[in-house]
């Protein structure tokens, strides 16, 4: 396999990552760096309080030659929003977009190429390092962003999924659903574990208050077919606002494609002659 054809959606180390420091009350300007491990107080908030947020977003070569990422404008808005909800420092104005570029151009030559339906998949991660015993912020932050050469999220490429509806909560009303946490992970791995042991390739949270609203699946958002040809998706205050989500919104309105975003009952799956799923990862 060449270096740059990868295999399935999986972590491959590249060289360079880019790395700040929060301390103090205020960021350094952060520099990207080769070392792919860091050491930890057992005591750090990431560890012991779960104070982690992240963002997922991808660079692809183009037809040309180059290299684009897709929005990462709203990544940085995102990871903003996640890090004040979670009562951690936002990074500095430019810093997040300037991340991005350094570990781009840093790791190009590894990029999947053109036509190959890989891409660089780029994590931007902020979390907490400061030692914590009491429950409390960590006061002192990492942000770190990696890259890693990925092909399709899901095994064997384009194919249907088997999905099903989910026994257990993804997130609480007012709880940390709209933010991409690293705890709303963590709490959907047995679900998805469990769906994979009964030969199911995710699963559909309904909302935690009534059971009676759809929201998204562990790691993406849904999108339903009505017979007429309307696309509809979940509308709620806990599900993570997906950029590719809203782009394929945009899109459709562009075509002239009717588009839905509102509250769907469980009910009506009778009603769709269609489901996709869709998001950075899965796409």
């Amino acid at each position: 396999m060449k270096e740059n054809q990868p295999t399935g959606f999986g972590y491959r180390r590249t060289a360079w990552r880019f790395v700040a420091r929060y301390r103090d009350g205020r960021w350094n300007g952060g520099r990207p760096t080769r070392p792919s491990t860091l050491r930890l107080s057992e005591a750090a908030g990431v560890i012991q309080y779960a104070e982690t947020c992240f963002e997922g977003l991808k660079a692809y070569r183009t037809a040309d030659g180059g290299i684009a990422c897709f929005r990462p404008d709203l990544n940085e808005e995102r990871l903003k929003n996640s890090c004040l909800r979670l009562a951690m420092p936002p990074l500095p104005d430019g810093m997040f977009l300037s991340a991005v570029q350094r570990v781009v151009r840093a790791n190009a030559r590894v990029l999947p190429p053109f036509g190959s339906g890989g891409s660089l998949y780029l994590r931007p991660t902020v979390f907490g390092i400061g030692a914590v015993l009491g429950v409390k912020p960590a006061g002192t932050y990492e942000f770190r962003l990696f890259g890693s050469p990925v092909a399709s999220y899901f095994a064997g490429g384009e194919r249907l999924l088997s999905l099903r509806v989910s026994d257990y909560d993804r997130a609480a009303p007012r709880g940390t659903g709209h933010v991409k946490a690293g705890l709303n992970y963590a709490m959907s791995l047995y679900p998805l574990m469990e769906a994979h042991a009964e030969g199911f390739d995710e699963n559909i949270y309904l909302d935690a208050a009534t059971r009676t609203w759809v929201e998204e699946t562990g790691g993406a958002n849904l999108l339903f077919l009505r017979k007429d040809g309307t696309v509809v998706t979940p509308h709620s205050d806990s599900i993570l606002p997906s950029i590719t989500r809203r782009s394929l919104g945009t899109v459709a309105g562009l075509l002239g494609i009717p588009w839905e975003e509102r509250r769907v009952r469980a009910e009506e799956f009778a009603d769709f002659c269609g489901c996709a799923l869709c998001g950075t990862a899965a796409v």
